[in-house]
């Protein structure tokens, strides 16, 4: 992408940062805020419709969701779930420790915490929720951090539950299954002012943010606790909410091809203005054109109606050339049709005639299709196949999006996919999904429940920063990486469990880790006790350093097994000084004219062909010493 001067095109950025917390259950329920795998224990179905708010209002969003007709399929476990999170007993009260951790972190940002709690319901329907709507709760306002030489303005902290995980959609498309073990864990989503003026800028404030809330030490560590969400804007473009990026480092990706795109869109309406294209002209007028490909060779298509379904096409006047214009890498306008009819139209997706013949479909049948709704020279045709319902359908959307580029950038809700591109999920939502909560009670913040947190609020990156280097004397590098990284606890409670030395395990929190994770270990299927245990061994004397990797990379493999199990399945069972003495003693023999010859500075030598002997077994300050006792 070229250089873009982001002050001339208007560009705006505001961050939604949504955190799990780690306070040993759920925010209106004792279960344990834990996944769980194998076979549910339990099983319910249930249909979700829109609520209107107090006054009488649906939020398009939700309408939008209503519309695709799904049923949801939830499986729970009795550890991790209960009535409440089934929607059959009211919640219970707000967790008072989650309640403490959101203020902490928002007096860390300046807010000013709200005098009284008030929980309200915001209405979502994709399945997320078993009630149809989330619990979210404001706790502090107007508050401000400082990233580099700027202040950054902190509008909101509030504390939310987090959703139900989805699993995956039953054959006959309309079920979707979640699991409601993550629902109702506690979140925290802090949201900035649209600040921030490029997308570097942005990464660095998410960092900035990220590394508050894991200073609270409250935080859930690992892949899917942290989300961001951007809301990113240009001049003569749209607002665009962004969900769901999950990695940090991808977050500067995003916001550019989401300018690249909407970029591409804009030079769109110029394009389609210049062909004289208007709405008008683009009427959800549909032609069945099933007979065309009764002999197709295209297999998606000709599925499709050996099973009596149809195939629907529709013209789309002056648009040839312009579906196959790639606005992002591997994201063209035909995508944004597609994308809307795949969620208005419930297909899998579309064919358009800037992409043919392709897919088995011959010049023939595209010159029999354009026939078929009087397209001519400069004029587009898409057509899908599937159920009469879902291909009107999503041919209706098509024709809507086609509408919208003549505008050209409609403002949306996108989902971040892990190229950095993003598809379009939902209209915005507004504040009719807002209502009040009546069955939970208000929570006042009191002086002295301020003055508590106050009194223990965390240690700051920077000083803890300082500290890991006097403390345990770590190198700049390092003592940043550390806090940088989710292992700053695990870092200290290795050190004072152990006593080995720190950084030997500083490096392998952090650069080990990320070096195997870059050849693909799975360095996830690790927990923290395991990783403990690794260096426990070390410390008392059962596993050499060298051999570190080894077995963490083994228990990447056998997740349910331990160190000693890896110790005695890769054969590392340490060396006794008797049996290490015997070894040495045949490698002495071995090369005794060269000792005679150069005495004591043979041991580099005798150092090097011992340890390549025991492979690890053997510590090399022991190897040493018994070589010096006996050169």
């Amino acid at each position: 992408m070229t250089t873009i001067d982001y002050a001339k095109i208007g560009l705006k950025i505001g961050l939604e940062i949504h955190q799990q917390l780690n306070v040993g259950s759920k925010l209106f329920c004792s279960c344990q805020p834990e996944l769980f795998k194998g076979e549910p224990e339990i099983t319910f179905c249930r249909y979700l419709r829109p609520t209107q708010n107090e006054l009488g209002q649906v939020d398009p969003s939700i309408s939008f969701e209503f519309q695709k007709g799904v049923k949801f399929l939830y499986e729970a476990n009795y550890k991790s779930a209960c009535l409440v999170d089934m929607d059959e007993e009211p919640p219970h009260l707000l967790n008072m420790d989650a309640l403490k951790v959101a203020l902490a972190a928002s007096l860390m940002m300046n807010m000013q915490p709200v005098d009284e709690v008030h929980t309200m319901r915001k209405t979502i329907i994709d399945g997320s929720n078993t009630t149809g709507f989330q619990h979210s709760s404001i706790i502090a306002l107007d508050g401000w951090i400082k990233v580099g030489e700027k202040v950054i303005a902190m509008q909101t902290a509030s504390l939310e539950e987090d959703a139900a995980r989805k699993i995956g959609v039953e054959d006959d498309g309309k079920t979707i299954r979640y699991r409601i073990d993550r629902l109702g864990i506690p979140l925290i989503e802090v949201t900035t002012a649209p600040v921030i003026y490029s997308p570097l800028e942005a990464q660095q404030v998410a960092l900035a943010i990220g590394r508050i809330l894991r200073d609270t030490g409250k935080v859930m560590r690992g892949l899917g606790v942290i989300r961001q969400d951007l809301n990113v804007s240009i001049s003569n473009g749209a607002l665009i909410e962004i969900k769901g990026v999950q990695a940090l480092e991808l977050i500067s990706t995003v916001i550019e091809y989401e300018i690249q795109r909407q970029f591409g869109l804009l030079s769109v309406k110029e394009e389609l203005c210049k062909r004289g294209v208007t709405k008008d002209v683009l009427k959800p007028e549909f032609a069945d054109v099933t007979d065309i490909f009764r002999e197709s060779k295209a297999k998606v298509i000709r599925k499709t109606v050996d099973k009596n379904q149809k195939v629907l096409a529709v013209k789309l006047s002056g648009f040839a050339g312009i579906l196959g214009k790639e606005l992002v890498p591997n994201f063209r306008v035909g995508s944004e049709l597609s994308d809307r009819a795949k969620f208005w139209g419930r297909v899998g997706g579309i064919f358009h005639t800037d992409e043919m013949p392709n897919y088995g479909i011959t010049v023939e049948e595209v010159v029999a299709v354009r026939r078929a709704v009087g397209a001519i020279e400069g004029d587009g045709v898409v057509f899908v196949a599937d159920s009469m319902e879902n291909a009107y359908d999503a041919l209706k959307a098509v024709v809507d999006r086609a509408q919208e580029l003549l505008i050209g950038v409609p403002t949306e809700t996108r989902v971040a996919k892990d190229d950095g591109t993003t598809r379009y999920m939902r209209p915005r939502s507004g504040a009719a999904r807002m209502y009040p909560e009546t069955d939970i009670s208000v929570q006042t913040i009191t002086d002295e429940l301020i003055k508590e947190v106050l009194s223990n609020l965390p240690e700051p990156a920077e000083k803890k920063i300082e500290r890991l280097m006097k403390q345990y004397l770590l190198n700049d590098k390092l003592a940043r990486q550390i806090v940088n990284s989710e292992c700053d606890t695990l870092f200290e409670d290795i050190i004072k469990e152990t006593g080995v030395v720190a950084s030997t395990v500083a490096v392998f929190l952090t650069e080990t880790i990320k070096s195997l994770k870059r050849d693909n270990v799975a360095v996830e299927n690790v927990n923290e006790n395991q990783i403990k245990a690794i260096f426990a061994a070390v410390s008392l004397g059962t596993l050499t350093k060298e051999a570190i990797i080894e077995v963490f990379s083994w228990l990447t493999k056998n997740e349910k097994q331990t160190v000693q199990n890896a110790i005695e399945a890769l054969d590392l069972e340490m060396f006794t000084e008797a049996e290490l003495e015997i070894v040495i003693d045949q490698i002495i023999v071995t090369n005794k004219a060269i000792i005679e010859k150069n005495g004591k500075n043979t041991i580099g030598m005798l150092m090097g062909a011992v340890m390549k002997e025991v492979r690890g077994k053997a510590t090399p300050e022991l190897v040493n010493k018994i070589l010096k006792q006996k050169i």
